[in-house]
């Protein structure tokens, strides 16, 4: 079954158990998934979905934190709610350990030295690591792989 697949069957069970919280959640993902489609013309793959998922996930951690420093704890806690039923899509994340390590081979393919090549090795961690790791802990990775 395919990501996609298994995101329309969540939807009709959250229906079925009128568990609205994680039915909001899973009809903002499936529209942003039918907005991608409709906007290029495409049929979604997992990963196309699993990037779509990752995007939501930072746009729902930047709120939280806009929403805490606002003091609006309420509505943090809504976005928290929704930040756990969307990392339910995500394969399983790699730990900070093997991404160091993932970046450390990237640089030594590339031969990468030095901040200026902090771009062309990002490009190629992300082609690798999209959808297995936060790209906020690849980029401190390879910050700290090309100053070391």
């Amino acid at each position: 079954m395919s990501l996609k697949e298994r995101i329309t069957e969540d939807m009709k069970a959250a229906m079925r158990a009128k568990d609205t919280a994680r039915l909001g959640t899973i009809r903002l993902l499936t529209a942003a998934m039918k907005q991608k489609e409709v906007d290029e013309r495409i049929e979604l793959d997992d990963a196309a979905v699993i990037g779509i998922v990752d995007k939501m996930l930072k746009q729902r951690k930047d709120s939280i934190e806009a929403f805490e420093k606002a003091g609006r704890q309420d509505l943090a806690d809504q976005e928290k709610s929704e930040v756990t039923v969307l990392q339910a899509y995500l394969p399983a994340r790699l730990s900070a350990e093997e991404i160091a390590a993932q970046v450390k081979a990237i640089v030594a393919e590339l031969g990468a030295a030095g901040p200026g090549d902090m771009g062309k090795v990002m490009g190629a961690a992300k082609q690798r690591l999209a959808g297995k790791a936060d790209m906020g802990q690849v980029s401190a990775a390879v910050k700290a792989a090309l100053a070391g």
